[in-house]
C-alpha cells in the first residue's frame, strides 16, 4: 500500500481523481515514485432484491385475493367466515345498516380479520357515502351528508369532514370505503335517474363539480388511510333504471370522450383510488356487454386513462343486472374482461361457485392463468 507522503503532488493529484470517479484501480509506482495505474476492476453493486408478496402464494391463494365477500354488519356469516379464514379471500364487505357504533363494528371486524388464513392485510370495506347510503351509524360515527350537499361545501371544509369520517372508519377496522361517486347528474334529469340523481348520491351535475366534489372526499379518505372507490365507470348519471333491481339496463348518452369518463382522468390523478366498474350496458363503449364484463370498458380506464391500480365490479352476487349469467360465468367473465377484484357482497352463498370457478379456468388456461396473476399482483400492490 502506497501513502499519499512517499509521492509528488502530481501523483497525488492523480490518486484522488481516481477516488472521484469510483474506479478501483490497481495503483502500484514506479522508481520515480510515480504512481502507474493497472486496468481497472470493477465491483458490481448489489441488486436490491425485490420481494414478491405472491412469490409463496398457490395458486388457490392468488384466486381467493380477488374476491371481496359480503357479510351483514351485525352478524357472522358462515360462508364469508369460511372464505377468510380458509381460503384467504381479499376482502370483507359489511353490507346492511348498523346502529351499533364503532366500538360493536370493531368487535365484528376483529373476527374476521383474527381469522384471516392470508399474509397480505384483509380489505375491510362498507358503503359510507353519506345520505341514504351510510351503512354504519351510531356512537362514534357522524351522520354524513348526502354527496349533494357535500358537494355545497368548499373543498377544503369537504375534505376535513372527510378526514374525520374517514378516521372513524378506521377505529372500527374499516380499511376501504367504496365511495364517492363520481356520476354525473344533470339536474332536469335526477329524478328520472333512480341509482344516483334519485338519491342525491351525486356531487353536482357537472364534471367540474363532481372532480372537485368526490376529489375531496377521496382526499380526505386517503388523508386518514382509507382506500377511496370511486365509482360507477363509465358513469351511472343518466340510466332510468337501477342495475340492482332490474335487468337489460342500457345506457344510451355515455361516451368514451365524454365528461363522465374524463372525470376519472381529474380524479385518478390526485391519488391513489380503487375503480369500481358498473354493471350497465354502454351503447356507445359497448353495446354487447355490461361494463364490468368488457374489455373495451376496462380498456378505456387502462389504456385511454392510464389507471394502472384496482379495479372492482360492483355487486355479482344479487343484482338483477346479472342475474341471466349463472355465478360461474359473472366471476370468469369478469377476470376475463380484465376485472381485479369481484365484490360478492349481497348473497356469500355464490362465492364457492364463483371460487371454483376462476380456479378450474386459471388451472387450464395459461392466459386466463395470467390474469389471475396480474390482478393478484395489483391487490398486492395496493394493499401495501
Amino acid at each position: 500500500m502506497i501513502s499519499a507522503r512517499h509521492l509528488s503532488p502530481a501523483a497525488v493529484t492523480a490518486l484522488a481523481v481516481l477516488a472521484l470517479t469510483g474506479c478501483a484501480a490497481a495503483v502500484t509506482s514506479d522508481s520515480t515514485g510515480t504512481p502507474t495505474r493497472t486496468a481497472p476492476t470493477t465491483t458490481a453493486s448489489p441488486t436490491p432484491s425485490v420481494h414478491d408478496p405472491l412469490a409463496s402464494m398457490t395458486l388457490e391463494q392468488k384466486v381467493a385475493q380477488l374476491f371481496m365477500v359480503g357479510t351483514p354488519v351485525d352478524d357472522v356469516n358462515a360462508t364469508t367466515l369460511a372464505a377468510v379464514a380458509e381460503d384467504g379471500v381479499g376482502g370483507l364487505f359489511l353490507h346492511g345498516s348498523s346502529m351499533a357504533g364503532v366500538d360493536a363494528t370493531a368487535t365484528l371486524v376483529s373476527q374476521f380479520t383474527d381469522a384471516s388464513a392470508s399474509s397480505l392485510p384483509l380489505w375491510v370495506a362498507t358503503d359510507q357515502e353519506g345520505g341514504t347510503v351510510q351503512v354504519l351509524r351510531g356512537p362514534g360515527f357522524d351522520d354524513i351528508p348526502s354527496a349533494l350537499e357535500q358537494g355545497a361545501m368548499t373543498p377544503d371544509d369537504l375534505r376535513a369532514s372527510a378526514v374525520t369520517w374517514a378516521t372513524q372508519l378506521a377505529q372500527a377496522g374499516i380499511t376501504m370505503n367504496l365511495a364517492p361517486v363520481a356520476d354525473i347528474v344533470p339536474p332536469q334529469n335526477a329524478a328520472q335517474n333512480p341509482p344516483i340523481g334519485a338519491l342525491d348520491r351525486q356531487y353536482g351535475g357537472d364534471e367540474r363539480a363532481v372532480a372537485a366534489g368526490a376529489g375531496a372526499f377521496a382526499a380526505g379518505m386517503r388523508d386518514a388511510g382509507v382506500m377511496p372507490t370511486i365509482k360507477h365507470f363509465p358513469g351511472l348519471g343518466s340510466v332510468t333504471d337501477n342495475t340492482d333491481f332490474s335487468s337489460g339496463v342500457v345506457d344510451t348518452v355515455v361516451t368514451a370522450d365524454g365528461p363522465d369518463v374524463s372525470v376519472y382522468r381529474t380524479l385518478l390523478g390526485e391519488g391513489a383510488a380503487v375503480v369500481m366498474m358498473s354493471t350497465a350496458i354502454y351503447a356507445h363503449i359497448d353495446p354487447d356487454a355490461p361494463a364490468a364484463f368488457s374489455p373495451k370498458a376496462i380498456a378505456l380506464l387502462r389504456d385511454d386513462l392510464g389507471f394502472t391500480g384496482v379495479i372492482t365490479t360492483d355487486d355479482l352476487s344479487a343484482a338483477a343486472q346479472v342475474s341471466s349469467w349463472s355465478p360461474a360465468d359473472r366471476a370468469t367473465k369478469a377476470i376475463d374482461a380484465g376485472v381485479d377484484l369481484l365484490l360478492v357482497s349481497s348473497d356469500p352463498s355464490v362465492y364457492p361457485a364463483m371460487r371454483d370457478a376462476v380456479l378450474k379456468r386459471a388451472q387450464n388456461d395459461p392466459a386466463f392463468a395470467a390474469k389471475v396473476d396480474d390482478a393478484a399482483h395489483r391487490i398486492a400492490a395496493a394493499k401495501q
